[in-house]
Formats: C-alpha cells, sequence, structure tokens
C-alpha cells in the first residue's frame, strides 16, 4: 500500500492544473473540416493551385479542407471574414501580396495585416516572365533596358493590375535599372498577352502560365525573370537577378496565414501539411502545366521573406508613387 503523506499531497494538488493544462494542449486536433478562406475567385491561378493542396492536406490531416472564396474588397473581405471565426485552428486565409501592399495603399483598414495573422508558410508561387513583342529591338535583357534609356518613357510595359505582382515588378526594374518605361495596366494578365501578340505594346510581365501562348508562338521573346531563381520550363532565361540586379526577387505568390492566438501546435501541423502536399506527385503534376512553383518553405523562412518583402514593397511604392486608382 502506498501512503500519501501532506506534502506529496500538496505537490499533486499544485501539479494538477499542469497536468490537466498539457492534456488540453494536447488535445487531438483536427477534428472537424478545416476552412481555407481565399480572396480568388474561382477558377483563378489562385483558387486552381489551393484545391489540389487542400485535397491533398485533407487526406494528411485525416479531415476535410474546404476552400472558401471570399471576394472583394481588394482581399479585405476574405481576411476580415478569417478574423471574425474563432481563433481555434480551424479557419485560415490564403492570401497574397495584399498581405503586403493593402497597407500602403488603402486607408482605414479594420484591422492591422502585420498583427492580425500569423505566415504560416507560402503556398505556391507564380514566376513572372519579361518578354518582348517579337520584332522588338532587343534580343536579351541587357540589349532591352539600353534601348529604354535611349528611348525613356516611349517603350511600353503591359502588366495586369495597377500595383499588382508585375507593376511592383517593373517599377522595382525602372528603379533599380535607372529606366523609365510607358506603364500600360491590365485588368488582366490575358488581355495583355493579347495585346503583345498583336504588337500594341513593346513588352509585358506577366505570370510564366498566362505569357505561355505569345511566347511558344513565337510572338513574344523572353528576355528575363522577375524571381529569384531559373524555371526549368524556360531554362535559357535568366533571372533579373543574375542579369546585373543581384537580390531581384519580385515574382507573385500565394500564402497561408493563421489568424493570431491560434494554437502553436495547430500552425506547426498545418505547414508541415502544406510541405507534405506540395510534395505530392499527384500535386505537382497538376501544377506543372500552370507553370506554378509550390512553397511549404518553413513558416520561419516565409516570416523572414514577409518582413524583407515588406520593406522592399513599401520603398517601391513609395517611390514610384503607385496607387489603386
Amino acid at each position: 500500500m502506498t501512503l500519501i503523506t501532506r506534502r506529496s499531497a500538496l505537490g499533486l494538488a499544485l501539479a494538477a492544473p499542469f497536468v490537466a493544462g498539457g492534456a488540453s494542449a494536447q488535445a487531438p486536433w483536427p477534428t472537424r473540416p478545416i476552412r481555407l478562406v481565399i480572396p480568388f475567385s474561382a477558377g483563378g491561378g489562385g483558387d486552381s493551385s489551393a484545391r489540389p493542396l487542400a485535397a491533398k492536406m485533407g487526406e494528411i490531416l485525416g479531415q476535410t479542407v474546404i476552400v472558401e472564396n471570399r471576394t472583394g474588397g481588394n482581399a479585405v473581405v476574405a481576411a476580415s471574414a478569417v478574423l471574425q471565426a474563432p481563433r481555434d485552428g480551424y479557419t485560415f486565409l490564403v492570401d497574397a501580396a495584399n498581405q503586403i501592399t493593402n497597407p500602403l495603399l488603402l486607408r482605414d483598414l479594420p484591422f492591422d495585416y502585420a498583427q492580425s495573422f500569423l505566415p504560416v508558410t507560402q503556398t505556391a508561387r507564380f514566376p513572372q516572365v519579361l518578354a518582348v513583342r517579337a520584332d522588338f529591338p532587343a534580343q536579351t535583357i541587357a540589349e532591352f533596358i539600353a534601348h529604354v534609356r535611349a528611348n525613356p518613357g516611349r517603350v511600353s510595359c503591359g502588366t495586369p493590375p495597377a500595383a499588382g505582382a508585375g507593376h511592383l515588378a517593373l517599377a522595382l526594374l525602372e528603379q533599380r535599372a535607372g529606366i523609365r518605361l510607358l506603364h500600360a495596366p491590365y485588368r488582366g494578365g490575358a488581355d495583355a498577352a493579347r495585346d503583345i501578340m498583336g504588337g500594341q505594346i513593346d513588352s509585358m510581365i506577366l505570370t510564366s502560365s498566362t505569357a505561355r501562348a505569345p511566347i511558344e508562338t513565337g510572338r513574344a521573346r523572353p528576355l528575363a525573370l522577375t524571381g529569384a531563381e531559373r524555371l526549368p520550363t524556360l531554362p535559357n532565361v535568366p533571372t533579373l537577378a543574375e542579369s546585373g540586379f543581384p537580390g531581384f526577387d519580385m515574382d507573385d505568390w500565394n500564402g497561408l496565414f493563421a489568424p493570431a492566438g491560434t494554437p502553436q501546435m495547430v500552425i506547426v501541423r498545418m505547414q508541415a501539411a502544406v510541405s507534405e502536399a506540395a510534395r505530392d506527385a499527384g500535386v505537382l503534376a497538376r501544377m506543372a502545366p500552370l507553370g506554378t512553383v509550390l512553397g511549404g518553405q518553413s513558416t520561419e523562412a516565409f516570416a523572414a521573406w514577409i518582413a524583407n518583402q515588406r520593406e522592399v514593397v513599401a520603398r517601391v511604392i513609395r517611390e514610384a508613387n503607385i496607387t489603386l486608382g
């Protein structure tokens, strides 16, 4: 028979809350479907990359992962919906550069993006390519910059839309290279692709998937990529970073964000689920034709990248006087 002394009984009583708290912290998760709220319309690039990932994540986590489209308000509607939900690990936001640009471009936001959301991991990257019309008098990015420098404000460049990732890449290139282009904003990338094929614009910065038709038909010539890495689908096209602009990195992207207050254990498991799903052969096969590069890097790496992007984008928007109007 075990004897419990007064001192040991007191020790057990004091330890009880911590034992209970530890059990609560290790409670099973998830026990019901998880929502990924996205500000993109159904069928678009962001939606098309989120759904295969979500389906595979559901298999990994053992619960359905639902993709919910909440468009409007320059992505503020989706973000607000996530912040209004309980912070219990069952509602997340899949966002894009709006996380960084909205605080710089919109007035009277109802929340602070940096304080309200926790970066989990990048879900996808959409590489952008700078291309010129087929008869443009430049065969390389160096020749393009030299031509633009000799013709300031006369060489047009189409990007979708104003203040979007393409526009930011254009403005950053202008600042880094000391050149001035004639910006042609489009509502969508398909419109810019159509116009470069028709010769209405001189150049464009579009995602590689949207630029695919003009490039493959020979009606546009790719000169450089705006991201940090070359693409397997365009192996001979250099990055701007390796073409005289070290550190240049301005692709379109999507990332997974948790509302502040979400349990850390949940964030760890969600990052791991995205990482595993992004390496799945079936998911990769679906994304390859779209030119999408899947993410899944560590939360620490993604958070550091976001912090750096905030600094770069703030400087670009300020110096280029970019607005949504």
